[in-house]
This record gives structure tokens, sequence and C-alpha cells, in this order.
């Protein structure tokens, strides 16, 4: 048998200027596509280190607030007069807010709250007791190492 010569007609022509002009259309859609997968990736990484920015940060607040408790708590324990009645109390109130801490429910609403409590009720104590403690992050070096090659 031979082959029949393949005539061209109007809706070939047709199907081949169809898929010329969604050409555009496809590449478009294939980039888009491309750039949502990568922008996803991309934004689980920077997110994850904004959180681990973020974690660190709060933590190390908390970790001050805390070692000051404790620091109070001491002197409690060796003088109970060392301070009176409503410094313990506060002390105790803040020792409350420290453990109350939602540390493993970052999303949790409360925590917001929470640290705002604590950072007031040690403003309080701090005034009262007539000391000037600060939390200011963590401290930067002002010095820097050098190498001195030896």
């Amino acid at each position: 048998m031979a082959s029949e010569p393949k005539t061209i007609t109007n809706s070939n022509i047709e199907d081949i200027f169809d898929s010329s002009l969604n050409l555009e259309e496809t590449h478009f859609n294939d980039g888009y596509t491309q750039g949502y997968n990568d922008g996803q990736i991309s934004g689980k990484d920077e997110g994850r280190q904004v959180g681990l920015k973020l974690g660190f940060q709060v933590g190390e607040e908390l970790g001050f607030y805390k070692g000051c408790v404790d620091v109070w708590n001491s002197a409690i324990r060796v003088d109970p007069t060392r301070f009176s009645t409503r410094i313990q109390k506060s002390i105790k109130q803040m020792e409350d807010l420290i453990q109350k801490y939602p540390i493993l429910e970052p999303e949790n609403e409360s925590v917001n709250e929470i640290m705002d409590s604590l950072r007031l009720k040690f403003r309080a104590i701090c005034a009262t007791l007539g000391v000037k403690l600060e939390y200011d992050g963590y401290p930067k070096s002002s010095v820097e190492v050098k190498d001195v090659g030896f």
C-alpha cells in the first residue's frame, strides 16, 4: 500500500497557529508554577530562620528574668526579712508568670500579655528595691579578638 500524501487543510493550519499562540501562555504557567514552588521552599527556610532568631531572643529574656527571680529567692532564703512582704509577693508573681509562659506554644495568644506583665513586674520590683537592672538583650562585645600570630 502506498501512503497517501498529506494534504494541508484549514484545520491543520489553525492547529499550528493555536499551539503557537498558546506557547506564551504555556511558558507563563510553567514559570509561575516553578516560581511558586521555589518561593515556598525559600519561604519555609526564611521562616525557620526568623523563628529560631525570635525564639532565641524570647528564651534569652525569660532566662534573664528567671535568673533575677532565683537570686532574689536565694536572698529571701538566707534572710526572710530581707524584702518586704509586698516585694516577696511580687517576686512570687513574677516566678508564676515565668512558669506560665507557653514556651512550647509560640502561637498562643497570651505570650505578649505574659511578656508585658513580666517586664512591668520586673521594673516595679527593681524600682522598689532601688536597683538599676535592665534587660537590653545579649551584651555585644565592643572589643574584637585579633589574631596575634605567634
